[in-house]
Parts: structure tokens; C-alpha cells; sequence
């Protein structure tokens, strides 16, 4: 098992992956004027959730103080996850703490999916348009089936579809329609969507800002609700 980051990371790898997966992430401290807010990306095994997170760390460095950091078992392949944190100054008078995560998209790593999801304020799903119809299907049904295990609900959640890898049709690739796509994973749920290449970043910043805007306003909901 392996960590990598631009910095050195001390300690048990699994014991980094329990302390900052199961925290409960969202928060708004009234005293500090901060809000706290975890963001999951999700999808199949090679979608491009890890590129996301690559493309805006080294695309945009300033906003990205921390460094991105990797758990694997070795190779190029996500087997843990990606972890992502970074700080927006002043929104409506708080300042934003965003933490990004992706999870494995690999049948084998089930249990860590679970522990990753748990405490989520909003999800990005990753669909690969390059992928067959029923593995996207069948990834989706997995995150209902996770988010119901902590007793959430994927239609209540904010929720924002991002169909990757078209950029793939220049090189003659047969991709799915992003029709299909909408017809298979979105027609009951009918959340945002962005066609997007997470390689060459076509609309990645879109669904991040996107899927904060969201986030924050179904945690201010709650908040209001409670108090």
C-alpha cells in the first residue's frame, strides 16, 4: 500500500484513510463563520475521477495549497482514494472549507466506498461515456446501495452527472450519445449534467462549481431547518 503526495505523509496509511474518510464533514461554525462541506466524486473504475481532481490541483495551484494526496496499493490504479482539500475566502460573509474525495470504482473495494461516503454533502458521478451501457448503470446502482447504508438517498442528496471522455472522438472512438447517458442514469433524477473531458478539463471547474453551489445550499437548508 502506498501514499503518494508532492509532501512526505507519516504514519499507517490505512489509519490515514479511517481518520479523514469517517470524519462527518459538514459544519457551520457561526463563531468561526465557517462552513464545512465534503464532496465525493464517483463512478466506474477508470471514469476519471482521479483526473478531475489532478486537473484542477495542477491546473490551478494557487487555489490548492494542500497537496492531493493518493493511497493506492501500488501502480497508477485509485484503489483507496484521492483526498483534496482547499479554502474559498468570504462566501457570503464565511469562508468555505472543501474537502474532495474519489472513491475506488473496482467491485473489489466495496467496504471502502461505504466508509468514504460516509458523512458526503454532495457526489459528483463520473460517468465513462468510452464504458459499456450497464457499467455506468451498474455503478450507480452501487452508490444507491452504498448512500442507502448510511441512510441517505441519491434523489435527496446534491447530485451533479458529469459525462467524461469525450474528448476521446477525436481519436475515432465509438463513445455513448450523451442522450444515452441521460436516458440511463438521469432521467428519474434529473440533476445537472456537464459533457466534459476531465484530461483536458473541459467543464471539470463547471462541475466543481457546480456541485458546491449545491452543496452549500442544502447545507444552510439544514442548518436553518434545525435551528
Amino acid at each position: 500500500m502506498k501514499c503518494r503526495a508532492a509532501a512526505s505523509i507519516s504514519g499507517s496509511p490505512a489509519f490515514l484513510v479511517l481518520m479523514l474518510a469517517l470524519r462527518r464533514m459538514a459544519f457551520i461554525n457561526l463563531r468561526t463563520r465557517e462552513i464545512q462541506i465534503k464532496i465525493v466524486y464517483c463512478g466506474p473504475a477508470h471514469s476519471g475521477k482521479t483526473a478531475n481532481l489532478r486537473y484542477l490541483y495542477h491546473t490551478h495551484p494557487s487555489a490548492f495549497p494542500s497537496k492531493l494526496l493518493t493511497v493506492t496499493a501500488g501502480g497508477d490504479r485509485t484503489v483507496f482514494f484521492d483526498f483534496l482539500p482547499f479554502t474559498l475566502y468570504a462566501v457570503n460573509g464565511f469562508d468555505l472549507k472543501v474537502r474532495l474525495y474519489t472513491v475506488p470504482g473496482r467491485d473489489l473495494y466495496e467496504e471502502t466506498r461505504k466508509t468514504i461516503l460516509k458523512g458526503v454533502d454532495g457526489i459528483v458521478f463520473v460517468a465513462d461515456a468510452s464504458a459499456m451501457r450497464k457499467t455506468n448503470i451498474l455503478a450507480l446502482k452501487n452508490l444507491q446501495s452504498n448512500l442507502s447504508a448510511h441512510g441517505k438517498s441519491l434523489a435527496r442528496l446534491p447530485l451533479v452527472f458529469q459525462f467524461n471522455k469525450y474528448d476521446l472522438a477525436e481519436q475515432g472512438a465509438l463513445l455513448l450519445p450523451h442522450t444515452t447517458l441521460l436516458s440511463d442514469l438521469n432521467s428519474s433524477y434529473r440533476k445537472p449534467y456537464f459533457a466534459a473531458s476531465a484530461q483536458k478539463g473541459k467543464n471539470v471547474a463547471a462541475t466543481l462549481k457546480k456541485i458546491i453551489t449545491m452543496s452549500v445550499a442544502a447545507v444552510e437548508k439544514r442548518y436553518r431547518e434545525v435551528s
